[in-house]
This record gives structure tokens, C-alpha cells and sequence, in this order.
């Protein structure tokens, strides 16, 4: 059985972590809420410029772009957004198990296959496996903004439209509520949902044409997607590591009461004990 002073100093040093982590909770909780504003508010410009895409793609049959199109898979990408930092529960490692076990499955050569890796431990996870990571991002800060991401988020729509891939997977957490973040899978290369839309349209006027504001405009939403995807994953990381901070705080509240009530049963067999001993030495010298 452990010393009293030893169980002493396990308490302490329990109470010292359970004071980082509710910290931590707290941090996570107050940027989980300017995050989720962040995400929120980004739906209304997807949402508006996917109409006016999907309003160009199928509203005459002669516009075609190489985004629209469907062709010949000789290489497949994969987006794969992580975070740079742990102690958010299964948050990256859920995410990377969903892109690990596609890639696993889909393909038999590193030659199929590349990685786009946003996160440190996305990047780090593919990496050590030797997988083919073309292009990669870390450092994202916790107040996104397009800038940060903007080069790998062209990078990628360029690479396609180079035919360095010939289709391209995203995947990352999708938030749905504070305790509730669901690994998501979105086919976003080629825009093959945009043409089969079959929402109810909006007319538009189009100058000086259709083709060329599709140059524009289809680029500028797959980036879109991108970005929305982030933000929706920083989100999930504020929630996650939120909810595993609290389970770590309540755990080591729990090994607290624990340890405590070992540490009083300790010290009152210690001290009858030494009642036991003084007594039996008083009655020795009788």
C-alpha cells in the first residue's frame, strides 16, 4: 500500500491537471462560440454563389466547363483536414481513420493516390506511412480567414484542372452540435452535383457570357468549398476538445474523491495503529 505521502502527493498533482483542464475547457468553450458564428455565417455566400453556378451549369445545355465534367480516374485526391494540436478526443484521429481506411481500400499503389493535408496531424499520420503528400498547410489560426488557406485551396483546384488528379475527396468533421461532430466525406472535384442539380432555379442575366463567368465563378466556389469545410471543422475542434476536456476534469474529480478516501482510511489505520502501540506499551509497564 502507497506511503501517505505518497497518495498526498497524487492528489495534488491531480488537482493541479484538473485545473489545466477545466482552463482549457473554458478556452475551448469560448472559442467554440465565435467559431460556430464563424461557420454560420459563411453559409449564406456558399449557398447563394452554388445557385448562381448551378443556375449557369443548367440552364442551357451548351455551356460545359472541365470542373463539370467527369473523366477517366487515373489518380484520386485526398483532403484531409486535421488539427494541429491533440487532446480533442477521437476529433483527428476519426477523421483520419475515415481518409485511411477509403484510400486503403480504393487503392493498391501510392501511384493512385496524393494527400493534401491541412493540420500537423494529418500531415504527420500520412507522412510516417509513407503516402504521397503534395501539398500541405499547418498553423491555421483559431480565427480563420481566407487568406490563411487560400494558396492550397487554389493549389488544389489548379492541380485538377492540371490533371494532376482526376477527382478529389474531402474530408473532415462536420458540426452539428457541442457534443455531436460527424466525420464527413464530400466528393468535391468534379462539381458533378451542381449539374445534376434539380433545385428550383433562379433566372439571371449573364455579361458578357455564361463561359466566362463559369472561368470565374467555378473556381471561386470550389475554393468556397474549401474554406466552408475549415471553418466547419474548427468548429468541430472547439467542441471536441471542449467535451474532452470536461470528461477530463470530471475524471480527475472522480480519482480525487478516490484517492482521498484512501488517504483518510490510511491515516486512521496508521493512527490506531499508534493507539494500539501506546496502549500496549502502557500496559507492558504494568
Amino acid at each position: 500500500m502507497a506511503s501517505l505521502r505518497d497518495i498526498k502527493s497524487r492528489i495534488n498533482s491531480t488537482k493541479k491537471t484538473s485545473q489545466i483542464t477545466k482552463a482549457m475547457e473554458m478556452v475551448s468553450a469560448a472559442k467554440l462560440n465565435r467559431a460556430e458564428n464563424n461557420a454560420k455565417a459563411f453559409v449564406p455566400y456558399m449557398e447563394k454563389i452554388q445557385e448562381v453556378v448551378a443556375s449557369i451549369a443548367n440552364g442551357s445545355s451548351d455551356v460545359s466547363h472541365p470542373m463539370l465534367e467527369s473523366r477517366q480516374v487515373k489518380r484520386t485526391g485526398y483532403l484531409v483536414i486535421t488539427s494541429d494540436r491533440g487532446l480533442a478526443g477521437a476529433f483527428n484521429s476519426s477523421v483520419i481513420r475515415a481518409a485511411y481506411q477509403a484510400i486503403q481500400k480504393r487503392h493498391k499503389s501510392n501511384d493512385e493516390f496524393v494527400v493534401i493535408a491541412i493540420g500537423r496531424m494529418g500531415r504527420d499520420f500520412f507522412k510516417k506511412r509513407g503516402m504521397n503528400v503534395i501539398s500541405e498547410i499547418i498553423g491555421v489560426g483559431d480565427e480563420t480567414n481566407f487568406s490563411q488557406i487560400k494558396d492550397i485551396a487554389s493549389g488544389a483546384v489548379n492541380m485538377y484542372a492540371d490533371e494532376t488528379f482526376d477527382e478529389l475527396y474531402m474530408y473532415y468533421n462536420h458540426f452539428v452540435s457541442a457534443i455531436q461532430q460527424d466525420v464527413t466525406e464530400k466528393k468535391l472535384l468534379p462539381l458533378s452535383d451542381i449539374a445534376s442539380s434539380d433545385q428550383k432555379l433562379t433566372s439571371y442575366e449573364f455579361e458578357p457570357n455564361q463561359e466566362e463567368i463559369l472561368q470565374v465563378l467555378l473556381p471561386q466556389y470550389a475554393e468556397s468549398l474549401i474554406y466552408g469545410a475549415l471553418l466547419d471543422s474548427k468548429a468541430s475542434e472547439h467542441a471536441a476538445r471542449m467535451t474532452a476536456m470536461k470528461n477530463a476534469t470530471d475524471n480527475a474529480k472522480e480519482l480525487i474523491g478516490g484517492l482521498t478516501l484512501t488517504y483518510n482510511r490510511a491515516r486512521q489505520a496508521a493512527i490506531t495503529q499508534e493507539i494500539t502501540e501506546i496502549v500496549g506499551g502502557a500496559a507492558a509497564l504494568e
